[in-house]
Parts: C-alpha cells; structure tokens; sequence
C-alpha cells in the first residue's frame, strides 16, 4: 500500500471519528436565517407560509396522491391525505430511534419526537454529544424525506429558581438543534424555535425526573 493511500485511509478515518461541536454562537443568526422565534400556532403557520414557499417548501396538497382521492369531498380527502403521510413519518421515526431517553409520540396528526438532553448533549458542556449527532443525523435524513411538515424546536429544562436562566439555557438547547439540522440540508423556514424554560413538565420533579423535563421537542405538523 503507498504512503498517499495510508494518509488518505488514515484521515478519513480521524474525520469519522471527529466530534461534532456547535459553531460560535456569532453564527447562529446565518444558519437559522428564515427561522421563526415564536410558537407555531396555526396563525404563525399561515403567517409563514408565502415565505415557506418561496424558499421552496411543499404542501401536503402537492403530494402525490392514490386515484381512489381525486374523487370526494376535498376537505376530507386532504385530512386523509395528512394523517396517511403523518403516520408514516411516525413509523419511520420510531423505527429509526430505539435509543434510551428518546420517544415518538402521536398527538392528531402532529408526531413529536422527545429529546431528553443527556441523549444528545454533553454531560458537563453546552454542546451535542457525538450520540447525539448520530441521532440528529438520522432525524435530518427522515425529515429531508418527509420535507411537507412544519416543525416547532422546543427547549425545556428542570424547574430552576432562576427563570430567566431556564428560559435562556432551554432557548440555547433548542437553537443547537436547529443550527445541526440546518447543517444538514433542512430548510429553516420549516423552523419554529423556542425556549420554555421550566414549563411543561412531563416528569416529577425529583433527581430522576429533572433529567426527563431536561429535553428539546421536535414537534412535526403537515404543512397545509
């Protein structure tokens, strides 16, 4: 084997393994360009729209569809439509993310996934565990599939004397998130970001629980 083959095997070998870190937060602002900070109610979701499709966003409308729905009531063929296409990505999400501290979990037609923070974040530092770059690499892929749904990036964190710091440290979670999925070819206008700081808890709040309420939702909707 030649010295060039060796170089190249051996830093292609360094780049696999190299740790993901976030870029300096000065940078944000670019890679979240076309992000919304603020819930995604259906107002916000309208509100957005033209600019959605302009950068290229697709409808569920626009899907193609079985023969059998070109026929019927429009309304209802488009709730079909909606929920067929909403519980695939849910099939494929789930299948995908047999890992501890992760779930998939269906509410209507909405398919959010949790987070909990120690499945993707460093322990001790404000960043994206390579774990946690494995799994937003996956949800990446999926959601570049299934690529007609709005999305809500949600932090969340333990209840915190401190509100502001719990609002500001669930906020910095949720944006990490974003600027990954962003790195990886996910259009930002389908973006809603946002901190809740301690609110929503879904956990008691004692030493086991407070890991659990230390997460970031990815809340997935059809875009209409």
């Amino acid at each position: 084997m030649n010295v060039c083959k060796v170089i190249f095997i051996g830093l292609f070998a360094l780049a696999g393994c190299a740790q993901y870190h976030s870029p300096q937060r000065s940078t944000w602002p670019e890679y979240l360009r076309g992000a919304s900070f603020t819930d995604m109610t259906e107002t916000a979701r309208i509100a957005k729209r033209p600019v959605y499709m302009g950068a290229g966003g697709k409808l569920v409308s626009s899907l193609d569809t079985p023969a059998q729905m070109d026929y019927g009531d429009a309304t209802e063929n488009q709730t079909a439509i909606s929920l067929n296409y909403m519980t695939s990505l849910e099939y494929e999400l789930y299948d995908a993310l047999r890992k501890p501290g992760i779930s998939v979990q269906r509410a209507g037609t909405d398919v959010v996934v949790i987070l909990v923070r120690d499945a993707i974040m460093e322990l001790d530092v404000a960043d994206i565990s390579p774990d946690g770059a494995d799994t937003l690499k996956i949800i990446s892929k999926i959601l570049k599939k299934y690529d007609a749904t709005f999305m809500e990036i949600a932090g969340y964190t333990d209840a915190m004397r401190n509100q502001q710091a719990a609002d500001a440290l669930s906020l910095d979670m949720a944006q990490r998130v974003g600027v990954f999925l962003s790195q990886n070819g996910i259009n930002t206008t389908r973006m809603f970001i946002v901190g809740r700081g301690a609110a929503r808890p879904i956990a008691a709040q004692d030493d086991i629980g407070r890991l659990t309420n230390r997460r970031v939702e990815i809340r997935l909707v059809p875009a209409r």
